[in-house]
């Protein structure tokens, strides 16, 4: 056997492994097919692996994004809960009303359908053309035409049903307010949610579309009130045109909202709107002493809440925002005023918790209608002059000239200090939005703050007749004389029955110093007082009267009032609290309407007769 040499078989290697591989050549081939299992093996590997991440581990997550792209959710509205006052009688409820819908379709055909309704419900053709408008772009969802039909319309279409094709009634929770204007500012109306409202953290969870309460217990309490909306699911394609209604089994039912009790005594209220002064502007405020539960709050000039049921008219929404009487406003809690001579009584507990005077002592200076000091010269509201005062003889004639000598006895800066310990600076924190703090300077410095300079020795004589920079609301006012009412202390002010109410206000006074003040305030009602001429024949009224200036019309100064009554010989069991804007005297204006509205609780409470109430109409007159 002959072998080649080495050099001649590395060469003959080299050359083999220097030609081109043969693609059909066998191990090339086989190479290839393996290399093409692999591949595929890999590749199901991977597809498998997607189909098990996204049909077991990620079924849920894509089949909720189906049926997002797939269904479109209509928010239900829940019944709203039931508002009470304290004895169980109805301020809020909640009614079924009826909606007009119309089913989309062309222009004429909606039209047509209308058409046939239009006699009975007294369409006109504004009304018509939007609703052709919003059909267009209803995207196949029905449209609402009319709402809050009366009894009489849904009985003249439910008697043509079978004849009228194409519109249908819409059952809906519609809220309803009793008692009409009488409660507006206290219980507050509803109106669909806006966007702003919707991005806000107060309500979240709401969805658009949702009626939600906008002012007053309404808005204060809308967590309990409001229940939880329920949902309408409906199919849509991709363009969101409706194919029909969802499984009614996976509907969201809505949670009806929960009834609730105020401490509001409804009766009171419609008499303080029935005695309050007609076309006069102001306010009444009237609470149980003892427990800062809230009677009445009755702010003038009114609106009907009715008005927002259903959402108010353009029309209607500005002339309640454009009437210069604001309507809107509760000024019972948002109006301020100079509290004038009903804060007299804060100096008298000032100066006799102090020692600076005592029931009896008579101030030097006698007033002649007026006295000079500093540099300055001040009227009493007498012109002639009282004479000689002591304490009870200056509270029950309102002698400004007695508390010009005690504000300055007292000094600027215990009357800041101890005006703002009383609560004279702040709100009372009343369970209800939109309460506004007093303003009352808390210092020498506060003045500087404010106006740039520093208050002059005289500044002592406004601050001491409850003029000059010091404004307050009435519910203040009737907190600060509830704590007189007791003994020195009031609980916070609430409208919710069985609220937890801390003492908020705490005067720090004797017993001594409450009698002192009660003896001068019983004096305003008894003969020869400002306001005699509303003393009660059954009760015993004790009260301030007050007449406070205003930069808008000087020569129309504001009528004030405050005060409490109760049995003869027993605790007071009512606090009334009465301004009339401009109404010039406290004695003629705001007296007869605090002492009306005592009288009237009081007769209640112990099972006497009272005047009869006015029952005011539902009839809700609306503006297109």
């Amino acid at each position: 056997m002959k072998f080649l040499p080495i050099r001649h078989r590395m060469s003959r290697f080299q050359e083999f492994s220097a030609r081109p591989a043969d693609p059909f050549h066998p191990h090339s081939r086989r190479q290839r097919a393996l290399g093409g299992v692999l591949f595929v093996f890999v590749a199901l590997g991977l597809l498998g692996s997607a189909f098990f991440r996204t049909q077991v581990m990620r079924n849920s997550e894509f089949a909720l994004r189906s049926d997002d792209n797939r269904f479109e959710v209509l928010p239900t509205a829940a019944p709203r809960g039931a508002v009470l006052d304290r004895n169980g009688k109805l301020v809020a409820e909640t009614v079924t009303g009826y909606n007009l819908m119309v089913d989309p379709g062309p222009p004429d055909s909606v039209r047509a359908r209308l058409a046939a309704v239009t006699p009975l419900l007294g369409l006109d053709t504004a009304a018509v053309e939007q609703a052709v408008r919003a059909a267009r772009r209803s995207r196949g969802k029905p449209v609402r035409v009319t709402g809050n039909l009366s009894f009489e319309q849904v009985s003249r279409l439910e008697e043509r049903r079978g004849q009228i094709r194409g519109v249908r009634l819409e059952a809906h929770p519609v809220r309803r307010y009793p008692a009409g204007s009488a409660v507006a500012h206290v219980v507050g109306y509803v109106l669909e949610i806006n966007d702003r409202e919707l991005k806000s953290k107060e309500f979240e969870g709401y969805r658009q579309g949702q009626h939600i309460g906008k002012t007053g217990v309404e808005r204060q309490y809308e967590r309990q009130l409001g229940g939880t909306a329920g949902a309408q699911y409906i199919e849509v394609d991709a363009r969101g045109r409706v194919l029909g209604q969802f499984a009614p089994t996976i509907s969201e039912a809505p949670k009806p909202g929960a009834d609730l009790k105020l401490t509001l005594d409804l009766d009171l209220q419609r008499y303080a709107q029935q005695v309050f002064p007609a076309g006069m502007r102001g306010s009444v405020v009237a609470m149980v002493p003892s427990t800062g539960e809230i009677l009445a709050m009755y702010s003038a000039p009114s609106y009907d809440p009715n008005l927002f049921v259903g959402g108010v008219s353009a029309t209607d929404w500005a002339r309640l925002n454009g009437d210069p009487s604001r309507p809107m406003v509760n000024r019972a809690i948002a109006g301020v005023y100079p509290p004038a001579s009903t804060w007299k009584l804060a100096t008298a507990i000032m100066g006799l918790e102090r020692g600076v005077i005592t029931p009896d002592y008579v101030m030097p200076v006698r007033c002649t209608g007026g006295m000079a000091y500093a540099g300055r010269y001040a009227r009493c509201m007498k012109r002639e002059g009282h004479g000689p005062q002591n304490l009870t003889q200056a509270i029950a004639n309102s002698c400004n000239v007695y508390f010009y000598q005690l504000g300055i006895r007292l000094g600027i800066d215990n009357l800041t200090r101890e005006g703002t310990r009383l609560g004279f600076g702040r709100s009372t924190g009343i369970d209800m939005p939109g309460e506004k703090s007093g303003v009352f300077p808390t210092g020498r410095g506060w003045y500087v703050d404010h106006f740039g300079w520093r208050p002059p020795p005289s500044e002592v004589m406004n601050l001491s007749i409850g003029q000059g920079p010091n404004s307050q609301t009435p519910l203040r006012m009737a907190q600060f004389y509830s704590a007189m009412a007791g003994n020195g202390t009031a609980r916070r002010p609430h409208i919710l029955m069985g609220a937890d109410a801390p003492i908020e206000t705490n005067l720090g006074i004797s017993r001594q110093t409450l009698a002192a003040v009660w003896e001068g305030m019983a004096a305003v009602i008894e003969e020869g007082g400002t306001a005699h001429a509303v003393e009660l024949t059954r009760w015993k009224l004790y009260g301030k009267t007050g007449t406070s200036q205003n930069s808008t019309d000087p020569k129309r100064p504001h009528a004030w009032f405050a005060g409490f009554a109760g049995p003869r010989g027993g605790q007071p069991e009512i606090v009334v609290t009465v301004i009339v804007e401009f109404g010039e005297s406290g004695s003629h204006m705001a007296a007869p309407v605090a002492a009306r509205m005592a009288d009237f609780y009081l007769n209640k409470k112990h099972g006497f007769r009272n005047p009869p109430l006015i029952s005011e109409s539902l009839g809700v007159t609306r503006s297109n």
